[in-house]
């Protein structure tokens, strides 16, 4: 099948390990321009690396986006290396666990800067390039017919968390459900120019992050890391989690323009755990 992903120009955030780094795989392999993005530089180059062993070509950019002026700056320099962002995929930010105790002000702040804005500050960056480019080929067109053709496409990375509560997940989740809805919101809105917007939410998958979450759940039951993965495995209907590949599979068809009458879609990846219509 081909996804019509050769030459476009794809940013991916969190893109240095865990389901970035496996979504930056996937697209490179399609053929895409692939930009990838995370706070530290030195994650950057073992990725780009890592991928090089595997005859596949990233472009690193380093930004720390919960601050909206290098979120900005780094879209910015994106484009002016690569060309017009085609699609951007957004998977960074890794919210902290929480009991529900040691819950403060500062531990909320956190989450939100962790999770929220370093998804809304390059997303908002790469949307008002898009509608700009939209706008001016409408104006080129003389006509306001909406094309079949998905001028720019965006995958949020979100999470289950949002969706069911988790007694030390409440930050996190809090956070996730908000980026839900600002899916949505945004993907209504953005239709009139043709701009999808899409979110995946997995449920546990097997990355770094997933150690955290059994390190607390392990200290709860009293058992070891090792035997809290194996538990919660058998959970899943399943009958495991999920790979960052899987995930990423499903990032390449929401991008591409075989799901180009998809949009504002939430798509459930957590092996059949929250079964619902």
């Amino acid at each position: 099948m081909d996804l019509q992903l050769n030459g476009k120009v794809v940013l991916i955030t969190g893109a240095s390990k865990g389901i970035g780094l496996a979504c930056a795989q996937a697209f490179a392999r399609e053929g895409a321009q692939v930009a990838i993005v995370s706070r530290d530089p030195g994650n950057l180059a073992r990725a780009k690396a890592t991928l090089a062993e595997q005859g596949l070509q990233v472009h690193p950019f380093a930004a720390d986006l919960s601050d909206a002026d290098q979120a900005e700056q780094m879209v910015q320099a994106v484009t002016q290396a690569l060309g017009e962002i085609d699609v951007l995929v957004n998977s960074a930010g890794a919210a902290k666990r929480y009991e529900p105790e040691t819950l403060d002000a500062a531990a909320f702040q956190a989450t939100m800067n962790a999770k929220y804005f370093p998804y809304m500050f390059p997303q908002q960056a790469v949307l008002k390039r898009m509608v700009a480019r939209v706008k001016a080929q409408r104006e080129r067109d003389g006509s306001g017919a909406t094309s079949t053709v998905t001028p720019g496409a965006i995958v949020n990375i979100i999470g289950m968390g949002g969706k069911f509560a988790s007694d030390f997940h409440i930050a996190g989740g809090a956070a996730n459900a908000a980026l839900m809805l600002a899916t949505a919101g945004f993907a209504h809105y953005y239709a009139r120019y043709g701009i999808r917007v899409n979110a995946i939410n997995p449920g546990q998958t097997l990355t770094d992050r997933v150690d955290q979450a059994m390190e607390l759940e392990a200290a709860r039951q009293g058992i070891s890391k090792d035997e809290a993965l194996a538990r919660g495995q058998q959970n899943v209907p399943l009958g495991r989690y999920a790979q960052p590949q899987e995930v990423a599979d499903v990032a390449l068809f929401l991008a591409s323009a075989r799901s180009s009458y998809v949009t504002a879609a939430m798509i459930p990846m957590d092996g059949g755990s929250t079964p619902s219509i």
